[in-house]
């Protein structure tokens, strides 16, 4: 227990770590993932295909491989540089990870929504001379955010848990920091573990409490 305490300055680094990834990749997948919703319902075959692959194909690709994509091939083999730095240019390839897999969990929880919204609301949209876009931006949009809060909430919940894949490539996030911590605190794995465990208690409970909050705050009444 004591290496919990001698160590937690380290400890707190790697969750704020944990934290900036969870933000920004979650910012960046909410607006991929309404851009590729609205391609999905689209009238345009070419944009509803494209979309519709793209959803599939993430969606059927394990993380893992995807962050490491990010960080050997665009990273290594591509040479995408954000940063002179390398564990600044590898955390931001691991955001772009994290956003473009979980934009593909957004856009099928924000196309539900879509599917939410009276039909006949967008026929009156359309009646008036708004085109696909000013009816998706301004009827649509709206109604389907707030209907499915909670299922956004659950994706930003699956987000947290899954900055620990970003250890694949050396981000020194939660899990990477609690592997080093067992090489130096041998004696002390399984109440290093437990704290580790807690912490993504505390970022994730709070979380899914204050989505199902805000689903009921939010809810559009039919």
């Amino acid at each position: 227990m004591q290496a919990l305490f001698d160590e937690f300055p380290v400890i707190l680094g790697a969750f704020w770590l944990t934290i900036r990834l969870t933000l920004a990749s979650g910012l960046l997948a909410l607006i991929l993932g309404t851009i590729l919703a609205g391609m999905r319902v689209s009238p345009l075959p070419v944009l509803r295909g494209i979309g519709t692959a793209y959803v599939n194909i993430v969606r059927n690709t394990p993380l893992t491989l995807v962050i490491v994509f990010c960080g050997l091939g665009l990273g290594l083999v591509l040479d995408v540089s954000f940063s002179t730095s390398l564990s600044t240019n590898y955390l931001w390839l691991s955001i772009i990870g994290l956003s473009g897999y979980t934009a593909a969990f957004v856009c099928e929880a924000i196309r539900a929504g879509i599917n939410t919204v009276p039909l006949g609301q967008a026929e009156a949209a359309r009646a008036i001379g708004l085109t696909f876009f000013q009816n998706l931006r301004l009827i649509v949009l709206p109604q389907a955010l707030r209907a499915v809060i909670a299922p956004l909430g659950s994706v930003l919940i699956a987000l947290i848990k899954n900055t620990t894949i970003a250890a694949a490539i050396g981000v020194g996030e939660a899990s990477l920091t609690m592997k080093t911590l067992f090489e130096s605190h041998g004696d002390a794995v399984v109440p290093i573990f437990f704290g580790f465990a807690l912490g993504f208690l505390i970022l994730t409970l709070p979380t899914g409490l204050l989505f199902t909050w805000l689903s009921k705050r939010l809810a559009v009444v039919r």
